[in-house]
C-alpha cells in the first residue's frame, strides 16, 4: 500500500509538472483550483510558505467552498501558519446538491473516485502553487468527511502526517484490521444523534454506521498496544480526553465534548496542540 502511495504520488508530480505551474487564488470566492480527478480551494496564512497544511472534507452534501465558509476553525488554522485545503466531493448520483467522499462506494454513489489519488494530486498540485510542505499535512474531515478520514487512516497510515476525524469513524461491517501504526486524533460528541457513538442503523436496516470505540480499537491493534485501557487522560476546556502511547511513530487520542454533531469550538487549536507535541517523522511515501 505504501508503494502505491508513492506511485500515486509520483504520478501526481509528474502530471501536474507537465503544464506550467500558474498561481491560483483558489479562495473562497474564487474559481476552485483543478486537478485531473477534481477541485479544491485555498485558505492560505500570512507569510512566504512553506506551511504546513490541513486538507479539511466537508460533511455530506457539502462543498469546499462550505468547508471555508466554517470562518472560526478556518482562521484558528491559519492564524498558526497553516493553510487549509478544502476539496469538492463527488456529486450525488441522485442530483442532491453538494458532494459526498468515496469511502464506501457501495453505500454512497456508484463507482466513485480514487480519493487517495485525488488528495495526492491535491498535495502536489498546491506544494507547486500554494507553497505547501508535502511533508506537513494532516487529512482531517467532518461527518462523511470523517468516514473517508478513518478509512484512509486505516488503509494507508504513512499517506499524511496525522489524520483528525471529527464526528465520524467507520461503517459496519468494521475493517478486519488497519495497516497501521497511524497518528490519530478522533474527536466526536457524546450527544451526538446523527453520528452516535455506538452507531446508527439507516433504511431500515441497508446500512449501519459503525461504533466509534471498535473503531477505536481496531487503531490501538494497529499500533501495537498491548491494554485496552488508555495510557493516561487530560482534559482541555470542555473537551475529555483518553490517549494510548504505544509503537514507535505512532500517537492515537481521543477527545469526547458534550455538544451534539459538529465541529466544536477550540477543536483546530487542540488538535494543533497534539500534532504539534508529536514527535518529527519523515513520511516514506515522499
Amino acid at each position: 500500500m505504501i508503494a502505491r502511495l508513492a506511485g500515486l504520488l509520483a504520478a501526481a508530480v509528474i502530471g501536474l509538472a507537465a503544464a506550467p505551474s500558474v498561481a491560483q487564488t483558489c479562495g473562497r470566492d474564487d474559481p476552485p483550483c483543478e486537478t485531473p480527478l477534481g477541485t479544491y480551494r485555498v485558505a492560505l496564512p500570512d507569510g512566504d510558505g512553506p506551511f504546513p497544511a490541513v486538507i479539511f472534507l466537508h460533511g455530506a452534501g457539502g462543498t469546499g467552498r462550505g468547508a471555508l465558509g466554517m470562518t472560526g476553525t478556518v482562521k484558528a488554522f491559519t492564524d498558526r501558519g497553516y493553510a487549509v485545503l478544502a476539496p469538492d466531493g463527488l456529486p450525488w448520483r441522485d442530483d442532491r446538491e453538494g458532494g459526498i467522499w468515496s469511502f464506501r462506494n457501495d453505500i454512497m454513489h456508484g463507482p466513485g473516485r480514487d480519493e487517495a489519488a485525488f488528495f495526492a494530486e491535491i498535495v502536489a498540485d498546491a506544494s507547486q502553487t500554494h507553497a505547501i510542505d508535502p511533508d506537513a499535512v494532516i487529512l482531517a474531515g467532518f461527518s462523511a468527511g470523517a468516514f473517508m478520514v478513518s478509512y484512509l487512516a486505516c488503509d494507508t497510515p504513512d499517506a499524511f502526517s496525522a489524520y483528525a476525524p471529527v464526528s465520524g469513524g467507520f461503517w459496519r461491517p468494521h475493517p478486519a484490521s488497519c495497516a497501521g501504526p497511524v497518528r490519530l486524533f478522533q474527536t466526536h460528541g457524546w450527544k451526538d444523534s446523527t453520528v452516535p457513538l455506538e452507531g446508527r442503523v439507516l433504511r431500515n436496516g441497508q446500512f449501519v454506521q459503525g461504533d466509534i470505540f471498535e473503531g477505536l480499537a481496531l487503531f490501538r491493534a494497529a499500533n501495537g498496544c498491548e491494554q485496552p485501557n488508555p495510557s493516561g487522560t487530560r482534559t482541555t476546556g470542555d473537551f475529555q480526553r483518553r490517549y494510548w502511547t504505544c509503537a514507535k511513530d505512532s500517537a492515537l487520542e481521543m477527545a469526547l465534548f458534550p455538544g451534539g454533531h459538529g465541529v466544536p469550538a477550540g477543536w483546530a487549536d487542540m488538535m494543533l496542540d497534539w500534532y504539534e507535541a508529536l514527535p518529527v517523522r519523515a513520511l516514506p511515501i515522499r
